[in-house]
């Protein structure tokens, strides 16, 4: 987003559009919640562009797509500036579309093999916030100040998709800040993401929530 904006008079637009290209390993690894994950980046970027005050001339929408010409560990993004239809029922207008970039996010000599699939923990999540009380199955949950939150906190310094609780195969629970504009304390520590043990006090913005787990 910020390697493609472009400058208007008065304003600065940026691409609404985000193709990441994977190797087809890479892509098998998501199957079962590409599609969470699709919309927990649309969620980053549209905090992102508020922050920095771009203009976006729709949600920004991200897809996954596969390219086997890329090893095991390496992503393209590819971003296009895309106008909403000028009437009901048009196709939107495709405008400039950026260059597709490449990135590796680890040394290929560094790929550990995979390990062998295991049967999951199914633990659930509970969050404690003043007299409410949230039982969060997983395996992803949000919590934020959007109603479409899995855990909605009434905090106006909380942002609307603020973090993410996520479940790990073992049943274990981390935290992670989904790019929000007053970040997450553990503890009163400032994290960008941790892992979560029973009676963990976690701040967002101006709330606090007392963390637990069920088996």
């Amino acid at each position: 987003m910020d390697a493609h904006k472009s400058a208007g008079v008065a304003r600065v637009y940026v691409p609404n559009e985000y193709t990441v290209y994977l190797s087809g390993k890479d892509r098998t690894r998501l199957e079962g919640y590409e599609r969470s994950l699709e919309q927990e980046l649309s969620g980053y970027l549209l905090e992102h562009a508020r922050r920095r005050n771009y203009d976006l001339l729709t949600r920004p929408t991200v897809a996954f797509e596969t390219d086997e010409r890329l090893r095991l560990g390496e992503f393209g993004i590819q971003t296009r500036l895309v106008k909403p239809p000028a009437h009901e029922g048009d196709s939107p207008s495709q405008g400039e579309e950026g260059h597709t970039m490449v990135y590796s996010a680890v040394h290929e000599a560094a790929v550990p093999e995979a390990p062998s699939r295991r049967a999951e923990v199914a633990t659930r999540a509970v969050v404690t916030v003043d007299d409410r009380r949230y039982v969060l199955d997983g395996p992803r949950a949000t919590v934020g100040r959007s109603k479409d939150a899995d855990c909605v906190l009434r905090d106006p310094n909380v942002s609307r998709h603020h973090a993410e609780l996520r479940r790990s195969p073992a049943g274990d629970w981390t935290v992670a800040d989904l790019g929000s504009t007053n970040g997450i304390k553990v503890n009163g520590r400032r994290v960008g993401s941790t892992r979560l043990k029973s009676g963990d006090k976690v701040t967002l913005g101006t709330t606090t929530f007392m963390f637990d787990v069920e088996q």
